[in-house]
Formats: structure tokens, C-alpha cells, sequence
């Protein structure tokens, strides 16, 4: 089993940046892809970014592509989401995720994912 703790969450102006973080327990990290949801209440989750068991392979969400950034410590057993020039619409419960995978390619869907944080809150200010 795998647990996942988000941390690195706030408050923060338009254009500006956050880091977020995702502590992994569990005897194999280096072999799950990893991702990044995130969620308003009563909306759907949205697939925000992800990246295979190496570090190798990333994708992103259009909506944050060229802005926000995925990157992995596999010896460190935590993965890392950099968001810069944050806008408003970016305001939501950001979560970690993951399953088992030694694939190039990572996943995007929700649905594929067996392993949940508990969210950390990020609001970005006009």
C-alpha cells in the first residue's frame, strides 16, 4: 500500500508562484507514475499533470501547459508540482495520485489512479 500527504497550499496574488509537494510512504515509489488532480465543489476533478515512474515522460492539461511544471525525487519518495504565473481559475483542492506503472506513457484519467491524497487548498487572488 501506498499513502500520499500534499503539503505547500495557500494563498497567493495573480501571476504568482506555489510549489507543491506530495510525500509518498511505501517500499516501491520508484515504480508508480504520479499525478496531479483538482477539484471546486459540485465540478468535476480535472487532470492538472503527470509523469511515468522514471521522470522521463510528463504530460499536462492545455490549461496549464508552459506554466506549471511535474518533477519526481525518487530517492526523496515525493513528488513535486511548480506553478507559476498562477491565475484565478487555478483556485482549487489540488491532489496527489498514483498507480503501479513501469510504462513510458502515464495516464490522465482520474480513473486509472488507485492511491489518493487528502488535498491541499490553493487560492489565487485578482
Amino acid at each position: 500500500q501506498v499513502q500520499l500527504v500534499e503539503s505547500g497550499g495557500g494563498l497567493v496574488q495573480a501571476g504568482g508562484s506555489l510549489r507543491l509537494s506530495c510525500a509518498a510512504s511505501g517500499r516501491t515509489f520508484s515504480n508508480y507514475a504520479m499525478g496531479w488532480f483538482r477539484q471546486n465543489p459540485g465540478k468535476e476533478r480535472e487532470f492538472v499533470a503527470a509523469i511515468n515512474f522514471n521522470g522521463r515522460s510528463t504530460n499536462y492539461a492545455d490549461s496549464v501547459k508552459g506554466r506549471f511544471t511535474i518533477s519526481r525525487d525518487n530517492a526523496k519518495n515525493t513528488v513535486y508540482l511548480q506553478m507559476n504565473s498562477l491565475k484565478p481559475e487555478d483556485t482549487a483542492d489540488y491532489y496527489c495520485a498514483g498507480y503501479w506503472s513501469v510504462s513510458i506513457v502515464v495516464a490522465t484519467a482520474g480513473e486509472r489512479y488507485n492511491y489518493w491524497g487528502q488535498g491541499t487548498q490553493v487560492t489565487v487572488s485578482s
